[in-house]
């Protein structure tokens, strides 16, 4: 009993070690050279989640997030960003984009995870999205009318030009500041990646205090 107590101990003294450590490029993080172009205002420091709905990854990492985001302080911004690579992928994309424009983005993205993977719901028919998008306060031809609408079309490609300079391969990945990349490989899992980049952020923001003196 004393012995599971210590070992028990002894990994508590070592993940409050590692949150606690300074990331390290190439060992919590990967550095982006030429960074990607920001969306939030200069004054703030962009925090992107890239994801994918039909991501089981993703999906696990929304526990972890989701209790992190209203304990960051006001000078961050969460930028929500869907991955777009093909099929699937850019059906969900562009269901995220549609339901922004609806104004139901933030209502839906939960449950557009959950009916995925806990319903077993696929969301890619055009008529199946439309009828779950009904159930927030829209009509069913003013979803069909956003999914096909230019500018969520635009969204979508322009969010695959943001992957690929962000270089990434696969999700999830939160993307700090437009310069730092960390990834369940690089945190060492889903659960540490909101620790490495609440550190980086404390990075960004040391850094923009010692450049204003």
């Amino acid at each position: 009993m004393l012995k599971t107590l210590l070992v028990a101990a002894a990994g508590l003294g070592l993940s409050m070690a590692v949150s606690a450590a300074e990331p390290v490029e190439g060992q919590d993080y990967t550095l982006l050279d030429p960074p990607v172009a920001t969306q939030a205002d200069d004054d703030k420091i962009e925090v992107t989640e890239v994801f994918w709905f039909g991501c089981p990854h993703c999906y696990r990492l929304q526990s972890s997030v989701s209790d992190w985001y209203p304990t960051l302080d006001d000078d961050v911004e969460v930028v929500h960003m869907p991955a777009t690579m093909g099929g699937a992928w850019n059906t969900h994309a562009a269901a995220f984009y549609a339901a922004e424009s609806l104004g139901i983005e933030e209502d839906l993205h939960a449950d557009f995870f959950h009916a995925i993977h806990e319903d077993g719901e696929s969301l890619t028919d055009a008529d199946e999205l439309a009828a779950f998008f009904a159930n927030y306060g829209v009509s069913e031809d003013e979803a069909k009318q956003a999914l096909n609408a230019f500018s969520v079309r635009s969204e979508v490609n322009r969010a695959h030009g943001r992957m690929r300079d962000m270089r990434l391969m696969g999700v999830p990945a939160l993307v700090v500041d437009g310069r730092f990349v960390v990834t369940p490989s690089t945190a060492g899992s889903l659960e540490n990646m909101p620790k490495v980049a609440n550190a980086l952020i404390e990075r960004v923001r040391t850094e923009r205090a010692e450049q204003a003196e």
